[in-house]
């Protein structure tokens, strides 16, 4: 797999410090039951790699010692770890915002038939990956037979209250691209996905948030291999909005890796780059006493995807995202 670190490391992207530390986004180990095409973790079922006990209960202890709100949990598929659902409970008890990014497909691995109900009991919010209301489209993204496992989780899924008016479990799905180009309008497509999925599936839901791809990892690799890397880097940065520099997330959020080292981001981490720009490794830890509120944040090319066009976040389009937007 090519390497996009040595293309992104030269950037024009302008320098951006933290603000308050308000979520904490945790990857508890990069397998999967899936292999997508777009994934910037390279995750899927091969891979090894495992968030430990050691590491899982220090989580608690850094919510509660900086006074997290939000614990956003990833992957792979982030249920795969044994502790997922210990550190779900213990993260609630807190009275912190759970947020599980879920592929829809791990509700039918072995092991897996009661998870929908547990994260209705413990009011999960679950963010599900869904890149197209087609058949086609998604089973050409994320393998044959997904689209149709993927609608019947979601029909479990509302059949426990998730994404019904008033119900307080909220189910949110995330679009991604098909190949190098940026989202269409976020709200004109969530209105297709919600008549679509309504009209021929009876399903509903909250919000539909539309990601750009990352030119990093499967995807960077797949871009440099067909020679449209070059091609994706200028399209990025071309399409460049100042003002989406205000709610990137990593102004508020710090990713974990399995290992408990810390990132400015997912895609910081997926690349190898530590927290700040002093290029010293952070810990989990280290949370337990430090703060990061104005620390300068680790930048290269790949961070043009998260503020070009309509920019993207942790919760979908900037231009419409107040979850993650902050003042600078």
């Amino acid at each position: 797999m090519h390497d996009t670190l040595p293309l992104l490391e030269k950037t024009r992207f302008p320098a951006i410090n933290r603000a308050r530390l308000d979520t904490l986004q945790v990857n508890l180990g990069y397998k999967c039951n899936q292999s997508c095409l777009h994934c910037h973790v390279n995750a899927g079922p091969n891979r090894t790699e495992m968030m430990d006990a050691a590491i899982l209960a220090l989580i608690p202890q850094v919510l509660t010692a900086r006074d997290i709100a939000t614990l956003d949990l990833t992957g792979g598929a982030p249920e795969l770890n044994e502790g997922f659902r210990s550190l779900v409970r213990a993260a609630r008890l807190l009275g912190v915002r759970v947020i599980d990014r879920c592929n829809l497909t791990i509700l039918f691995e072995p092991g897996q038939e009661d998870l929908a109900q547990f994260l209705a009991e413990q009011k999960v919010e679950v963010v599900a990956s869904m890149p197209c209301y087609s058949a086609a489209n998604v089973d050409k993204q994320r393998g044959d037979g997904v689209f149709d496992k993927s609608i019947a989780a979601l029909q479990q899924l509302n059949a426990l209250g998730y994404g019904l008016p008033g119900s307080g479990l909220k189910l949110n799905l995330v679009y991604n691209p098909q190949g190098p180009s940026l989202p269409p309008d976020q709200q004109q497509l969530q209105a297709d996905y919600k008549r679509e999925l309504l009209t021929h599936f009876g399903i509903v839901f909250h919000e539909l948030f539309t990601l750009t791809n990352m030119p990093i990892q499967r995807f960077g690799s797949t871009l440099v291999s067909k020679g449209t890397f070059n091609a994706y880097m200028d399209l990025l940065q071309n399409s460049f909005q100042q003002e989406n520099l205000m709610g990137v997330m990593c102004r508020s959020l710090v990713s974990v890796d399995w290992q408990g080292w810390l990132s400015d981001c997912d895609f910081n981490q997926q690349l190898g780059l530590p927290l700040g720009t002093t290029g010293v490794r952070r810990h989990l830890r280290d949370l337990l006493k430090t703060s990061l509120e104005g620390q300068a944040i680790r930048v290269a090319g790949h961070c043009f995807g998260c503020t070009a066009g309509q920019g993207s976040s942790c919760g979908g389009a900037l231009e419409q995202d107040a979850s993650c937007a902050i003042s600078i």
